[in-house]
């Protein structure tokens, strides 16, 4: 695992997980022989890219949205990522009139803003989605089902049983089984993404990062959250989590004054990259665009 990973090997020792990494999580016998000649081999060329955008007004004093300013980091956001010049053209370079578009914010524990919520379902109106194909899909594994592209919109997080609860996690009820990927098993959280009513649907993820925790519950302290007043976007959900993990991570560190690693570790991030190829992980191979506001960036 090279330095540039989000998990340094010091955070796998000082959680004494390293063995299950390699155990549990990667697993033994034919297919653990596989991935480690997998790993062995050169790693193919990867890449991502990932949006950040901030405005400091999006927020008010008692963390109110505004959503004029909201909208219009929305705009912004999407037409960086895609590269088109309008918002509509933007948006209608990810979806098309003919599909049927779940939006899945994350409900627990910090939850999406429904301010950004809306923001998204008016966006896409108005690129031409017409209101009835668009809905909230989040819940049983039946609500991806019924759509042909989703959005992940999860909230940037720590989280108690599963290190970051951001995109790796926002599946997880799909699953009909989630304790199974809590504590040290949040490692295969990116097999969620690779469910038949899920896999290969997922068009843009949108991550709230107005407002995120950077202490991991069951309750929100608010002494843990903080006004960042960014949205991060990226094709590549393991990216995404990435650059959210780095900054969640800088703000531990700068309110502590020293390294203070998350427990559970992580390791859906890295293994989402290394075991299920669902992204890359690597911060060297993430190519990240920063626009608006730039105070206390920590990235």
């Amino acid at each position: 695992m090279s330095d540039d990973h989000v998990i340094s090997r010091r955070d796998f020792v000082r959680s004494s997980v390293g063995a299950i990494v390699g155990a549990s999580a990667i697993g033994s016998g034919a297919a653990g022989a596989a991935f480690a000649r997998a790993q062995a081999a050169a790693r193919p060329g990867r890449s991502a890219r990932v949006v950040m955008v901030r405005d400091e007004r999006v927020l008010n004093d008692t963390h109110d949205v505004d959503s004029s300013v909201l909208d219009r980091m929305l705009a912004d956001t999407v037409m960086r990522l895609t590269g088109e010049q309008t918002p509509k053209a933007a948006w209608l370079a990810l979806f098309t009139p003919a599909d049927t578009v779940g939006l899945v914010p994350t409900p627990h524990l910090n939850p999406t803003h429904p301010e950004l919520v809306e923001a998204v379902r008016r966006a896409l109106v108005g690129a031409g989605i017409p209101a009835a194909q668009i809905r909230e899909a989040q819940g049983g594994i039946e609500q991806p089902r019924a759509c042909t592209a989703l959005i992940a919109m999860p909230a940037l997080k720590a989280h108690w049983l599963t290190g970051l609860g951001t995109a790796m996690k926002i599946y997880i009820m799909y699953s009909g089984r989630p304790s199974s990927y809590h504590d040290a098993n949040n490692a295969n959280l990116a097999e969620t993404w690779l469910l038949p009513g899920v896999k290969g649907k997922t068009k843009l993820v949108l991550v709230d990062a107005l407002r995120p925790l950077c202490d991991k519950g069951p309750q929100p302290d608010p002494r843990y959250l903080w006004d960042y007043k960014g949205l991060i976007a990226s094709a590549d959900p393991v990216a995404a989590d990435a650059v959210g993990l780095q900054i969640v991570l800088a703000k531990r560190r700068a309110m502590r004054g020293e390294e203070w690693p998350l427990t559970p570790p992580p390791l859906c991030v890295s293994v989402a990259d290394e075991k299920f190829g669902l992204g890359t992980s690597r911060m060297s191979e993430i190519t990240l665009d920063r626009a608006g506001w730039t105070r206390d960036m920590l990235i």
